[in-house]
């Protein structure tokens, strides 16, 4: 006789999971969600679009890649979450857009109820950081795919802006300042080259290196900063002189800056307005990384860039500062001809 849990899948595991994880979703929620968590679906109602001229719906999806492996190795699974919200949501604010709910997915090669509800507590952490509901997800048991403590998400979000508030690269005018809003660390990208230079060098995860305050394990699992509060009161705040965000990602700052920039026009940021990150600067040196290669993979210390009308670029700092978020001018817009392009130029402070 062989029956489902022979073959690997734990349905009693799954139910104990889900019965974890009740308690984080219940406080992330929102006035507008409808029903509860058990459903074939999560229900939110869209009447309140009826106040928009015309609403225009924003959707995101993404996952933390692998620094999932990052989490397996430490045995910590209550922040990965958390990074998911981030490279979801404030994908969704740069257009302007408020994001209203959002779902996850886990896979796993064995349902380990505890872990399953730490990973969940961090989503919905993150989903209250944002003010967005978690209304739904999926646990998924993958025997034979995937070793037993080896896992990987994603989150797919919903948001919305009026059509005529809506965040766009032509709004970009030479002159303008770009404000760039501080890094927590890595984020979730680059982890790739992370684990390579783990390997090559053989570092250990749970030793404090000279220079970092904090052993490299927990410096590489520190959670993505979520911008979408501070965003959308920037954007309630100065609308007409706010021209776009870029969400700074796989990639790095130049070639996500470009993705807003029209044609014709070009930002420049100049480095020593601010200190490479002292984690990204040990990494780095200790395997070699060239700085081409390194500004393309990391975030190299900026997390979120807003775009402003020059004359606010004081009152945009000043409002972030009072928010908790130090931010600064890192560069400004100039005209060019050619398509739109981002560029950094100079040195990086020194620490």
């Amino acid at each position: 006789m062989s029956t489902y849990k022979d073959s690997g899948v734990d349905i009693d595991a799954g139910d104990r999971a889900v019965e974890l994880m009740k308690a984080s979703i219940a406080k992330a929620t929102r006035p507008e969600v409808q029903g509860g968590i058990g459903g074939f679906a999560g229900l939110f109602d869209a009447s309140a679009l009826k106040n928009y001229k015309k609403p225009l719906l924003a959707t995101s999806t993404d996952g933390v890649g692998t620094k999932t492996e990052i989490a397996r190795l430490m045995g910590k699974y209550d922040t990965i979450g958390e990074d998911l919200v981030a490279m979801v949501v404030d994908d969704l604010v740069v257009c302007g857009a408020e994001p209203l709910f959002m779902t996850d997915y886990i896979a796993v090669g064995k349902v380990i109820p505890e872990r399953i509800a730490e990973i969940v507590g961090g989503i919905a952490r993150g989903c209250i950081k944002a003010n967005t509901a978690l209304i739904g997800g999926e646990t998924a048991e993958h025997p034979g795919l995937l070793k037993e403590d080896e896992f990987d998400i994603a989150g797919a979000a919903t948001g919305v802006v009026d059509a005529d508030k809506q965040l766009e690269s032509h709004r970009v005018k030479a002159g303008d300042a770009i404000i760039a809003m501080p890094a927590s660390g890595f984020h979730a990208n680059g982890y790739s080259l992370v684990r390579h230079i783990l390997a090559t060098q053989k570092l250990d995860l749970n030793k404090t290196y000279e220079g970092l305050t904090k052993s490299l394990g927990e410096i590489l699992l520190t959670p993505t900063e979520i911008y979408t509060l501070d965003c959308l009161a920037l954007i309630r705040a100065q609308q007409e002189n706010l021209r776009t965000f870029s969400h700074i990602t796989g990639g790095g700052l130049a070639d996500n800056t470009a993705r807003v920039i029209p044609d014709g026009l070009i930002a420049k940021y100049d480095r020593s307005t601010w200190a490479l990150p002292a984690e990204m600067d040990f990494m780095a040196k200790i395997a070699g990384v060239p700085q081409p290669d390194l500004e393309r993979t990391w975030n190299v210390g900026i997390g979120m860039v807003a775009i402003v009308d020059p004359a606010i670029a004081d009152l945009t700092i000043r409002s972030l500062a009072a928010r908790g978020m130090n931010a600064w001018v890192a560069g400004s817009i100039h005209a060019q001809n050619g398509p739109g392009a981002a560029a950094l130029e100079g040195n990086y402070r020194t620490r």
